[in-house]
């Protein structure tokens, strides 16, 4: 079905053009930053196009500028809103493939056949091996788990793995994995291959049975924004629909978006069209707590509140990955589809410990990697850096971080044994998987594949630097270099007073946030210091005030010893403008209006 009530990028294109627009004069006169950047501020033409949203909507000014800045135009509004999959959710017949895999899913349980799941280490692929596991076990039929070693097995299916696999099973799913895997498909003799993945595809397809990817060459690329889950999701729908007629009792699909969401925030997928549905849908099926895993992950983390977008990327997510990283690569997958309460607060007990590691063994790569990135030049079209030793487990996380501090894609490798195992991270409108499957194809890299938005990579020790300077070449012929490296983007002003709970209650409707919709950020003009004290070592607690009554706090993470800790934290009286992005802080029960201060400048 297409998207009802949304203005797609492709549907709105002059909206689109006008409000991400900018203003050629730095916003508020910032052209340095205490952070090195230059504020970027909406243009007239957005200015214009949010004052005729506020007045034909009588929405906040605030949320008007996230919708234009979306290109939603004002009869949209409100169903922009309130994503629904009702209205969003594409016919899963739209992916080659689908009708086959579901028809051979429903085969199998009707002969009972053993179904063995292989899925990926990171969090989308244990969420949607989970997601398979609990569908057949409602439906009264069990499966076999297989997650392979990150260190010894690698990413992927491998021969051995599929040829033990097939001869106990008839039939074996592939989730998040398996497009590229030739052999290991053909090794899986005697038993029948489904495929449910979104990573790119090359000319030739595996020898599976199925393969339903939105990223296979002969896909119109409309669905090309699925993660993994919600790819296995469309498939159970489409299974649904054929079992229906049978009747009898069948699961509750809808139970299933905690999953989908936690795998689409996670897996930085975009969120636009039915993936903003799946997280906002998915965000109220967790909040009600019947996922045991979930519940144990987040009381283990602290997690005080209802989950937000934020949450599943930056709380959740991350210690589901660490058992992949530098663990057990099955932990997430059974924590997600653990039904035992205890069962699963020992498993996030572990993955909170191991996440704890993870942090530690990070740091240090981290630092590494940025010292010889800044020493190669960080505004190249691409940021990379390379060392021995560097945990592989870790390497995706610090390509993230570099890309962030860059705003340049990135890639980190760790080298052992004249082998290099690399990781990358891209930024919006440079497709990284098609960049580094096209050096796999030249023959730069032993091998290579992903996403738009991430990938992954084996190379030789001795052909890094060729290669990386290849991939630096293919990406800035898309641009990755065009945009200056430390602009920030600044939806518009906001005064302290202005930030109640209210107002930051209607900015969250207007998501969720992610891949492809950041959240806004405000600035706070003129603003007063008013308190500034450390929390731990690095961060800094603040209060900021207009001087009109108005009074706002704040958090500044990790900026101890930095130009901006320093200079907020010994004010002096001084005056700042400050930019930063709006949340709640809950606390003893309250919400607390505060900033999450990212940037400020001497007013």
């Amino acid at each position: 079905m297409a998207d009802v009530g949304i203005v797609s990028i492709s549907g709105n294109r002059e909206a689109q053009a006008a409000a991400t627009t900018r203003d050629p004069r730095p916003f508020l006169g910032v052209e340095t930053s205490l952070t090195g950047r230059r504020w970027e501020g909406p243009g007239p033409e957005e200015e214009r196009l949010c004052e005729a949203m506020v007045q034909r909507t009588g929405l906040p000014d605030a949320v008007a500028r996230i919708l234009c800045r979306a290109g939603v135009a004002p009869e949209a509004a409100e169903d922009h809103l309130a994503p629904t999959l009702r209205a969003l959710l594409p016919d899963p017949l739209e992916l080659r493939d689908m009708e086959r895999a579901a028809a051979r899913l429903i085969d199998a349980l009707d002969r009972g056949e053993r179904i063995a799941i292989f899925g990926d280490y990171d969090v989308d692929g244990g969420a949607s091996a989970a997601m398979m596991v609990a569908w057949l076990r409602e439906m009264g039929h069990g499966a076999t788990l297989y997650i392979p070693d990150r260190i010894d097995e690698g990413y992927g299916p491998n021969d051995a793995a599929m040829a033990m696999l097939a001869r106990d099973h008839g039939l074996i799913v592939c989730v998040d994995c398996g497009t590229l895997s030739h052999g290991p498909i053909a090794a899986a003799a005697g038993a029948d291959v489904i495929v449910l993945d979104h990573h790119l595809g090359a000319e030739t397809l595996p020898p599976a049975l199925a393969v339903v990817n939105p990223n296979r060459q002969d896909e119109s690329g409309t669905l090309a924004h699925l993660c993994a889950a919600g790819v296995v999701f469309l498939l159970l729908v489409q299974v649904t629909r054929m079992l229906r007629p049978r009747g009898g009792a069948l699961p509750d699909l809808k139970g299933f978006l905690d999953l989908v969401a936690l795998a689409t925030v996670a897996d930085v997928a975009p969120l636009h069209g039915v993936n903003r549905a799946f997280v906002r849908q998915g965000l109220g099926v967790m909040a009600a707590r019947a996922r045991p895993g979930l519940v144990a992950l987040a009381d283990i983390a602290g997690l005080e509140v209802a989950p937000a977008a934020y949450h599943l990327g930056y709380v959740l997510g991350p210690r589901i990955n660490a058992g992949g990283r530098i663990g057990r690569a099955d932990l997430g997958a059974r924590l997600l589809s653990a039904t035992d309460p205890q069962e699963a607060a020992r498993i996030a007990a572990e993955l909170d410990r191991l996440n704890g590691e993870r942090r530690a063994v990070e740091a240090e790569v981290r630092d590494a990697a940025l010292a010889q990135a800044e020493a190669r030049g960080l505004d190249a079209p691409l940021v990379w850096a390379a060392g021995a030793g560097w945990h592989p487990g870790v390497v995706g996380i610090v390509a993230a971080r570099l890309k962030e501090a860059t705003g340049r894609p990135a890639v980190v490798i760790g080298c052992d044994g004249g082998i290099g195992k690399g990781s990358g991270r891209s930024v919006a409108g440079v497709d990284l998987g098609a960049a580094i499957q096209r050096l796999a194809a030249e023959g730069l890299l032993l091998r290579g594949g992903g996403h738009r938005m991430a990938a992954g990579l084996t190379v030789a020790e001795d052909a890094i630097a060729p290669a990386m300077e290849r991939l630096a070449e293919l990406l800035a012929r898309q641009g990755a270099g065009d945009r200056p490296a430390r602009g920030l983007r600044i939806a518009g002003l906001i005064t302290p007073g202005a930030a109640t709970p209210e107002l930051l209650e209607r900015i969250e409707r207007a998501g969720p946030f992610g891949q492809d919709a950041p959240a806004p950020r405000f600035a706070l003009a003129d603003c007063r210091v008013l308190e500034a004290r450390r929390v731990g070592e690095t961060h800094l607690r603040l209060a900021l005030g207009d001087g009109t009554g108005g009074r706002l706090g704040g958090i500044a993470f990790n900026v101890g010893g930095t130009p901006l800790g320093d200079a907020l934290e010994g004010h002096g009286g001084r005056r700042f403008h400050v930019a930063g992005r709006l949340e709640l802080n809950h606390y003893r029960g309250r919400a607390i209006p505060q900033i999450r201060v990212e940037d400020a400048a001497p007013a």
